[in-house]
C-alpha cells in the first residue's frame, strides 16, 4: 500500500456577475500560472449557478505564495471589482483520499 502524504485543498466558491469582461481569458491565464507554482498539485472546477474551484497544494507555504503572486493579486482585484458578486475561500488539510473509476 503506498504511503499517503497529507496535502491541502483551497476551495473557492463564487457567484459571478453578468457578462464575461475578460473573465474566461484571465481564468485560463491563472490556471496556467498556478500550474507553474512550486507546490501546486492539481485543480478541479465546475460552474453552474455558483462556481466551485478546488486547487490542491503540497503545503500551506505554497498556498500563501500563490495568494501573494503578483499576477494573481491583480486577478483577485479585478474579481472583486468586476467578476464576482460574492466568493468564499476555504483551506483544508486532506488527510485521506480514495476514489472509484468505472472506466479502469
Amino acid at each position: 500500500m503506498p504511503v499517503f502524504e497529507p496535502y491541502y485543498a483551497v476551495i473557492f466558491t463564487s457567484a459571478r456577475t453578468t457578462g464575461d469582461r475578460g473573465y474566461k481569458k484571465m481564468s485560463e491565464l491563472m490556471l496556467d500560472l498556478a500550474e507553474k507554482q512550486p507546490g501546486f498539485l492539481s485543480v478541479e472546477s465546475a460552474r453552474e449557478e455558483i462556481g466551485i474551484t478546488v486547487s490542491y497544494w503540497k503545503d500551506l507555504n505554497s498556498i500563501a505564495n500563490w495568494k501573494t503572486q503578483t499576477d494573481h493579486l491583480m486577478a483577485q482585484e479585478r474579481g472583486i471589482k468586476e467578476w464576482y458578486s460574492w466568493y468564499k475561500v476555504r483551506i483544508c488539510r486532506v488527510e485521506r483520499e480514495y476514489d472509484f473509476n468505472k472506466m479502469e
